[in-house]
């Protein structure tokens, strides 16, 4: 992934509305996005069922490219995904340890962090033998990214990983970490709202948060439920019969 990000431009560009990105944020974006010292992503997972990942990548633009996968395969900014990496073993080991000794990266989370077993139920990678856990892995790199970005419910906030009896001892990534993080929640969260957190992060924007650690204009501005397009039909009646059914909620 050695290309400039110009691709991120173009899918934010798409959505800028929906977005909330103005034309001065996007012109803003553009020189941040072609100045290789730009901040980069690298992209981590855990305990999860990568549904965060793929709503990500189906996300679909109007305008080329049509999808994130066009934006991330091409893009220099994201220099980890597990799912995506084009480097395998000791180089994308490498490349993590360049950008976490040069700092200043964006740290995006995927999953719930397992604590027990000296963190063995999951591991991030084997680094000339001995094996990195996930938990190990997060906790390092969180300390040098300027922001930490909890992708869906179960880094946010433990999700379907975490109740009773919960053997592996998951928690969240805040939990561990012990520092604050923004926490994009959903299960799977919406690609846009991934998209919106990192264009603000990348443009140096502030991101209020609720106190759940929730974006604002994400999460108490504009509910999901007030928001939907399938409003109407739920509220005309039927509504429990509704669900599940393809155009009801």
């Amino acid at each position: 992934m050695k290309t400039t990000p110009r691709d991120f431009l173009k899918i934010c560009g798409a959505s800028a509305a929906a977005l909330g990105l103005s034309a001065t944020d996007l012109g803003q974006l553009k020189e941040v996005l072609a100045d290789p010292n730009g901040p980069t992503v690298i992209w981590l997972q855990g305990s999860a069922c990568t549904g965060c990942s793929v709503s990500f990548l189906d996300r679909i633009a109007d305008a080329p490219p049509l999808t994130a996968a066009g934006v991330l395969v091409n893009s220099s900014s994201l220099i980890y995904h597990l799912d995506l990496a084009t480097l395998a073993g000791d180089s994308a080991v490498a490349e993590i340890e360049k950008v976490y000794s040069r700092g200043g990266y964006v740290l995006a989370v995927e999953g719930a962090v397992p604590t027990k077993f000296g963190g063995k139920a999951c591991l991030g990678w084997s680094d000339n033998d001995p094996d990195v856990t996930f938990h190990h892995a997060v906790v390092d790199l969180s300390s040098r990214a300027v922001a930490t970005l909890c992708v869906g419910t179960c880094a946010s906030f433990g999700g379907i990983p975490a109740p009773s009896p919960n053997p592996t001892g998951v928690k969240s990534v805040s939990a561990v970490t012990g520092k604050p993080t923004i926490n994009i929640a959903g299960c799977p969260t919406h690609p846009d709202w991934i998209v919106y957190v990192v264009a603000q992060i990348l443009l140096g924007n502030q991101v209020a948060l609720d106190p759940l650690g929730r974006p604002k204009d994400l999460f108490t501005k504009y509910p999901i439920h007030d928001m939907c397009m399938r409003r109407a039909k739920y509220e005309l009646g039927l509504k429990a019969q509704s669900f599940g059914i393809d155009n009801f909620c």
